[in-house]
């Protein structure tokens, strides 16, 4: 095994780490051993941005890729070979503000403060994303980027005019990362074997943290301590060590194998490896099926996306995971593995129960399958919350159908938070088969849905609520794919490119300080 110490590049040097909890989060690690404050705690759960930091790992192009995180829930190991930025390491080596700063002091984007940090690491990952050339960042950008930064008192405006500007402000070196060096450091980093972390939890029982580089090695592992946990994103998984106080026992981390980060895709489907990321994946399925983009915009945050991965998202088995409905109406299958032995399941038959799968000791996702697109489909996915950024579903639903000659050749109908797991709907997809795609069909299908849900009452949502939105859902469905003047995504949704903005942003003065102040939040 390889050398038990955890190496990380921070500040333009390489750390080393030992003997602490392998659930010590990155957060506390910057806060009270490094005493780097700017990052601040607000929430512990990956909501409210407050501790965004930027990590960076190698992409296998001889680049580094940067994304911002949550650091309130990524564990510490989870950096090994890679490279943490925070709101410190923005400052410029004259003691001048980085353009992104100096942006939110000129539009008076920072009030009580303490949320800021936070703020200007996701601008900051915008901003080292942005081509000089292409001028500012769009709207749409803008608010996808700042969907996991949560703004208490000074109100977003001022924050978006600044994330509008940054841009604009003279550049000088070192306010874009020189992606050599830094590659060449993390190259340096890089273990060939895998890495084993001994930690003692907080009951005093000794575990390790296993973090293989290759999918053998990995099935080895899993076979071998079939009782430890699957560690991915630690976006879920975090939350039980942050508002549960568990101790996680033996870890098996899953983000350095290189095999199961892959995307493939051929003829017939799209093999996305269970440790690729939420964005990645969502990216690759929407490339083929675009009707899912709103649902990929809006699950959870960018920070959460970066983090969290598909495979992590269907393995968990949550009722009210997004990223399930959609799979399970296109036709999705998962992949299991268990040593040598591989089998595949449609992901609909993968859940048995509240958070029970079809896993066997020993076995873990090694991907999920999405079938390219048919013809003729028609598909759509809906996302019913009391927020429209980074909050969790009251109802999520997906709907697919095939016609041929204006029948329902096949139809697949899923609910998340509808029943004690993502459920397809059995008897309206009969009610569907080979009628004519008419309303008295689809009238007659919202009656059937009765027999599949009897939906709970919870925080999120009554039970009557629930059951009347899932038939109101699937009208809508059959308003926007029927053969006879469907309704367009901007007839509907003041979310949809195109559609009149909620609000119009006041132009704001270009730079206005050629001395900028030596500090700010």
């Amino acid at each position: 095994m390889d050398t038990h110490t955890i190496r990380y590049v921070h500040r333009g040097q390489i750390r080393e780490v030992a003997n602490v909890p392998a659930t010590r989060t990155v957060l506390q690690h910057l806060r009270e051993d490094l005493h780097c404050t700017g990052t601040k705690e607000g929430c512990a759960e990956g909501d409210c941005g407050a501790c965004t930091v930027v990590v960076g790992e190698t992409d296998g192009t001889g680049g580094v890729a940067l994304r911002a995180v949550n650091a309130c829930i990524q564990f510490l190991p989870t950096l090994d070979g890679r490279a943490l930025f925070t709101v410190e390491d923005l400052r410029r080596g004259d003691g001048s503000l980085h353009p992104v700063q100096q942006a939110m002091v000129d539009c008076h984007g920072s009030q009580c403060g303490f949320c800021t940090p936070g703020f200007v690491m996701s601008m900051w990952a915008l901003y080292q994303a942005q081509d000089p050339a292409a001028g500012a960042p769009t709207r749409q950008e803008i608010d996808e980027a700042l969907s996991g930064n949560l703004c208490r008192c000074t109100g977003y405006r001022p924050i978006i005019e600044a994330t509008q500007t940054m841009v604009d402000y003279p550049r000088l070196p070192g306010d874009q990362i020189d992606q050599g060096p830094l590659a060449e450091q993390l190259e340096a980093l890089r273990r060939t074997e895998t890495f084993e972390y001994p930690y003692v939890d907080l009951a005093g029982a000794t575990h390790r943290f296993f973090a293989p580089r290759s999918l053998d090695a990995f099935a080895r592992l899993r076979a071998a301590h079939p009782a430890a946990r699957v560690l991915a994103g630690s976006t879920d998984v975090g939350l039980w060590v942050t508002k549960q106080l568990r101790d996680l026992g033996d870890l098996l981390y899953i983000g350095n194998v290189a095999e199961l980060r892959e995307i493939v895709a051929d003829g017939e489907d799209l093999t996305i490896g269970a440790a690729a990321s939420l964005q990645d994946a969502f990216a690759a399925i929407a490339a083929d099926y675009p009707e899912i983009a709103e649902l990929w915009q809006r699950f959870a945050s960018v920070p959460i996306r970066n983090a969290g991965t598909l495979g992590g998202n269907v393995a968990n088995g949550s009722p009210i995971g997004d990223s399930m409905p959609a799979l399970i109406a296109l036709g999705a299958q998962v992949v299991l593995r268990s040593g040598a032995r591989t089998r595949t399941l449609p992901l609909d038959a993968f859940y048995l129960g509240y958070q029970k799968t079809a896993l066997e000791p020993g076995e873990f996702v090694q991907a999920i399958r999405v079938p390219r697109p048919a013809q003729a489909l028609r598909f759509r996915t809906y996302k019913l919350s009391k927020r429209y950024d980074s909050d969790i579903s009251a109802v999520c639903s997906a709907f697919a159908i095939h016609l041929s000659n204006g029948r329902i050749s096949s139809a697949r109908i899923a609910f998340g938070g509808m029943a004690a797991t993502p459920k397809r709907a059995a008897a309206t997809e009969a009610a569907l088969m080979g009628a004519q795609w008419s309303e008295a069909t689809v009238r007659t299908a919202m009656d059937a849905l009765a027999l599949d849900y009897q939906p709970l009452t919870d925080m999120r949502a009554s039970d009557r609520y629930r059951a009347k939105t899932a038939r109101n859902l699937l009208f809508r469905f059959w308003l926007e794919t029927r053969e006879d003047n469907p309704l367009e995504m901007t007839d509907i949704s003041v979310f949809a490119p195109g559609s009149a903005p909620v609000f119009t942003l006041t132009p704001v003065p270009g730079p206005a300080s050629s001395a900028p102040p030596a500090s700010a939040a």
